[in-house]
């Protein structure tokens, strides 16, 4: 047993080993607060986390564009 005032320590783990290549860790639907025409994965790939995106186009007849983000560090960002 511990009591309230006593330091019980850290641990630290790299993530990368347990998320296979293709991990979805993350779903996003279509809806009305953003321009998603079918759902969106970010998922692991190659110790990176990437995100696939299909857009419908605003004040056009017509249009998509895809895309395929990869989340990167940014120095002073450390919260994000």
């Amino acid at each position: 047993m511990f009591s309230a005032d006593e330091k019980m320590g850290d641990a630290e783990f790299d993530i990368r080993p347990f998320l296979p290549n293709g991990t979805i860790t993350t779903r996003i639907l279509p809806s009305s607060s953003n321009c998603l025409s079918e759902e969106s994965f970010i998922f692991w790939k190659d110790d990176n986390l990437m995100q696939d995106m299909c857009l419908g186009l605003r004040n056009i007849e017509s249009g998509q564009v895809k895309l395929q983000l990869r989340w990167i560090d940014i120095p002073g960002y450390e919260d994000l």
